[in-house]
């Protein structure tokens, strides 16, 4: 296995430890250790971190496999996976803990499970249906929104009464949905030649 796809397990292996940050400790151990009852009391900033890290280690996986010419079809399928389950893990233990409304989870999620059962049907047919550039800034804004909402609009609260986070993730679900509907228009014409 590569060091490129290495990055990309990493990525997968830190959202179990993000979803954790999410989860209340019983009182009992939080009273047996000063550190335990930090991390329940910072939870979501460890949160933050934890999920920083892991969407940047998504430009760095790319990087070092066109770099050091590691693309692989293992890289190929990983990659917008880890990105699919990260945003998932994050939208559902934002929903859990009340941050955001689950239809904004149901709305993102939902384009992701329909590009994923398109690119599949694709794959089938032998065709590979490449990320467009509207992927990626779909991707730019859910993470900006995603950590936007998670540290309660800091810093622009600071600055302004206006909720940004709210804006970040509307305009996040926006483009989600605009650019789920292009890709399926632009690969419907391939799609049907492949049938």
């Amino acid at each position: 296995m590569n060091l490129a796809n290495k990055i990309t397990l990493a990525r997968m292996a830190l959202i179990p430890l993000f979803m954790l940050c999410f989860i209340p400790l019983p009182s009992s151990l939080q009273e047996s250790s000063g550190f335990l009852r930090f991390v329940d009391q910072q939870g979501v900033m460890i949160g933050v971190i934890i999920f920083v890290l892991a969407a940047g280690t998504d430009k760095l996986d790319g990087y070092v496999a066109r770099k050091y010419n590691q693309i692989t079809n293992l890289g190929k399928l990983l990659d917008p996976l880890a990105d699919k389950l990260l945003i998932s893990a994050a939208l559902i233990m934002m929903v859990q803990v009340d941050m955001i409304g689950s239809w904004i989870a149901v709305i993102i999620i939902g384009r992701e499970i329909v590009i994923t059962a398109l690119r599949m049907i694709a794959s089938e047919q032998g065709i590979a249906l490449a990320a467009d550039r509207y992927g990626k800034i779909k991707m730019v804004l859910q993470v900006a929104a995603i950590v936007a909402v998670l540290l309660n609009n800091v810093p622009f609260r600071l600055l302004t009464d206006v909720r940004v986070d709210m804006i970040l993730l509307w305009l996040a679900a926006g483009v989600t949905l605009l650019s789920g509907l292009n890709y399926i228009v632009v690969n419907y014409k391939l799609l049907r030649l492949g049938e």
